[in-house]
């Protein structure tokens, strides 16, 4: 259901090569590219991550409650993600670990402050 979700920066090069590291463990590589907006994804077609300069000119700010997560294909590939984003300077909001029996996820910041979880369910 879910085409793509879209993630400001106030500083796209800095931003594409967080992102660039940060997806990399997930499989997911540069798609959809423009002077404003980058597109990721995976193989084939799905659901695209998209870090953009906002289009109103205004500063990007990370939304209070908003948040992205990406889904992992092992718990080894959330603890690879967690530690991509925090060597590429994205800040900690929860290190990897069970959350309920059969839900392992990780929680960052990037580098304007977009909050986003990287899990693996089952």
């Amino acid at each position: 259901m879910i085409g793509y979700v879209t993630l400001g920066s106030n500083d796209f090069e800095k931003a594409k090569a967080f992102y660039d590291a940060v997806l990399a463990p997930l499989g997911a590589e540069r798609t959809m590219s423009g002077e404003t907006m980058q597109g990721y994804g995976g193989p084939g077609e799905g659901p695209m991550l998209g870090i953009c300069k906002p289009f109103d000119g205004m500063p990007a700010t990370g939304g209070n409650g908003t948040m992205v997560a990406l889904t992992a294909r092992s718990r080894e590939i959330v603890d690879a993600v967690h530690a991509a984003a925090l060597a590429a300077g994205g800040s900690d909001e929860g290190a990897p670990g069970l959350r309920g029996d059969t839900f392992y996820g990780a929680y960052f910041r990037d580098l304007d402050g977009n909050k986003l979880c990287v899990f693996h369910y089952g």
